[in-house]
C-alpha cells in the first residue's frame, strides 16, 4: 500500500462516505483529492498538516506505513484558544495583511514563537538553504521601518507601486535610506530588488521556523 492508497484508507477510517465530504473537511477542491487517490499527484506537505492537526493522523503512517494510522495521544495544537494562529496559504493568495482570523486553520501554542503574529507554510526555493518548501515559519509583524535587522529574514508586502510583491526575502540597507534592498538565500535566484519604504504594505520579521514534529 503506499501513500495515496493510504489516505483511501484514511477516508474509509475517518468515516466519510464521500469524496466530496473528505475534500471539504481537508479544504481542498473535490477534483484535487479524486486526483491524488488516482495516484495521478502526491499528497501535499499542507494536507498532511490538516490530516495530522485536524483528525490526529500519524504521519509516519501515512508516508511509509509505519505505526498506527492515528496518535494515541492528541498532539499540543489543536482548538486551544491560545496560541498564534497558522494560515495554510501562499503569500501569492494574502491581501494587505496576513491576519485575518477567519482563514486561520488553527492555533499553535508554542512558548517560545508566541509573541508571533502568524505562522505561515514556506512555497518556492528562493529562499534555500535558510528556508524550504514546506517548512513552517513563524513571522512578527514590524510597524517602524527605521529600525530593521540588516541580512535577516522577512516577510514583505508592497503596493501596486512595487508590482504588489508577496515574498519572503533578506533584507539590506540601501544607500538611499527610502529604499530597501531586498535579496534572496538561494543563490542560484541572483539579482536584487529594491523597494521604497512608502510601498510597503505589510513586513514581518521571521523569527524562526518549526516542523511538524515541534507542533
Amino acid at each position: 500500500m503506499n501513500e495515496n492508497q493510504r489516505l483511501k484508507r484514511l477516508m474509509e477510517l475517518l468515516h466519510f462516505k464521500t469524496q466530496k465530504d473528505f475534500a471539504a473537511a481537508l479544504n481542498i477542491q473535490q477534483g484535487s483529492l479524486s486526483d491524488i487517490l488516482r495516484e495521478r499527484v502526491n499528497v501535499s506537505n499542507a494536507i498532511k498538516d490538516r490530516l495530522e492537526m485536524k483528525f490526529d493522523v500519524n504521519l509516519p503512517w501515512l508516508e511509509d506505513g509505519i505505526g498506527e494510522p492515528f496518535f494515541k495521544k492528541k498532539p499540543a495544537v489543536g482548538e486551544s484558544k491560545e496560541g498564534v494562529p497558522y494560515f495554510d496559504m501562499s503569500l501569492s493568495d494574502a491581501k494587505d495583511h496576513i491576519v485575518e482570523e477567519q482563514r486561520a486553520e488553527y492555533l499553535v501554542n508554542y512558548l517560545p514563537f508566541n509573541d508571533c503574529t502568524a505562522y505561515l507554510p514556506v512555497y518556492g526555493d528562493s529562499m534555500y538553504p535558510k528556508y524550504g518548501a514546506g517548512e513552517i515559519i513563524a513571522i512578527k509583524e514590524i510597524t517602524n521601518y527605521e529600525i530593521l535587522q540588516w541580512g535577516e529574514a522577512y516577510v514583505v508586502m508592497t503596493d501596486e507601486d512595487s508590482n504588489s510583491l508577496r515574498t519572503i526575502k533578506l533584507i539590506f540597507q540601501h544607500t538611499d535610506d527610502t529604499k530597501l534592498i531586498l535579496r534572496s538565500s538561494n543563490p542560484n535566484f541572483k539579482g536584487d530588488t529594491v523597494i521604497s519604504k512608502k510601498s510597503i504594505l505589510a513586513l514581518y520579521i521571521i523569527k524562526g521556523k518549526i516542523t511538524r514534529n515541534i507542533i
